[in-house]
């Protein structure tokens, strides 16, 4: 059973920075493309950023220059750095992951597993 466990998310002044982790209980996390989606109150969830195994990422243009996602396959982590934040930002953000033996992240598929969320709430 795979499991994604988000944290760091928090309160934070507008322009501040956060970091917010997901930790992966997978066997083989290298064959998991991993990504970030955002749900904003009264909003329909949107996609924020993704990285395959290797070091392609993908950005929503909405976090592009502010945003970066990275992971360490040795601990099964992905991470969400988030700079010159936005009260706009506030939403609850999920892990997500997406299988495929080569590790690839291919956009056009669902991801295949959900993490809780962790809440970023931004304050102007």
């Amino acid at each position: 059973q795979v499991q994604l466990v988000e944290s760091g998310g928090g309160l934070v002044q507008a322009g501040g920075s956060l970091r917010v982790s997901c930790a992966a209980s997978v066997r083989t996390f290298s064959n998991y493309a991993m990504g970030w989606f955002r749900q904003a109150p009264g909003k329909e969830r949107e996609f924020v950023a993704a990285i395959g195994s290797g070091v392609t990422t993908y950005y929503e243009d909405f976090v592009k220059g502010r945003f970066t996602i990275s992971r360490d396959n040795a601990k099964n982590t992905v991470y969400l750095q988030m700079n010159s934040l936005k009260p706009e930002d506030t939403a609850v953000y999920y892990c997500a992951a997406q299988w495929h033996p080569s590790g690839l992240y291919y956009a056009g598929r669902p991801m295949d597993y959900w993490g809780k969320g962790t809440l970023v709430t931004v304050s102007s």
